[in-house]
């Protein structure tokens, strides 16, 4: 990293302000998930399996950026509140597919409909086009750190864009 941007202000680091965001919408979002006794972690694996379907614990915890053993723990709170189930033993390999159980579906709908404020809150004041030019570059930001830009490439910004 070059010295000039070590010394950016805060304020005006992206990664600062990224992380920023990142901390307020998951505060916003355990508070409206809260009332329903759900964790960030658990509403992420409920909406993860509703789309993905079987998944085993690896990829559970591949999907939501955890440790195995996290989402283990994860896992077993949801099943011991019945809104996942799991088979004790799998015929071939380690890997137990979970699925979704209907108290997990039911409970499912009451925390995206919790979450919808949330949503609508974080992006108020972006008309659409700004809404999808913002994802866009996250995308890029996504790719870049994942898998290095090159020059000219990946890291360049629509036309018009903000970056």
């Amino acid at each position: 990293m070059c010295q000039a941007a070590s010394l950016r202000p805060l304020d005006r680091s992206i990664g600062y302000v990224l992380k920023q965001a990142t901390t307020a919408l998951n505060a916003a979002m355990a508070a409206a998930l809260r009332p329903h006794g759900l964790t960030v972690p658990q509403y992420s694996c409920l909406e993860l399996l509703s789309q993905r379907p079987e998944q085993s614990n690896a990829e559970l915890a591949r999907g939501m950026f955890v440790t195995p053993q996290s989402m283990n723990e994860v896992l077993r709170g949801l099943q011991s509140r019945s809104l996942v189930a799991r088979p004790q033993d799998v015929a071939i390999g380690r890997a137990r597919p979970t699925h979704l159980t209907a108290a997990g579906r039911t409970l499912l709908e009451h925390a995206r409909t919790a979450l919808v404020p949330v949503e609508e809150r974080m992006l108020s004041g972006m008309t659409s086009p700004h809404q999808q030019q913002m994802l866009a570059h996250l995308r890029t930001v996504i790719h870049n750190l994942e898998h290095g830009a090159d020059a000219g490439e990946a890291g360049t910004s629509e036309p018009g864009g903000a970056g």
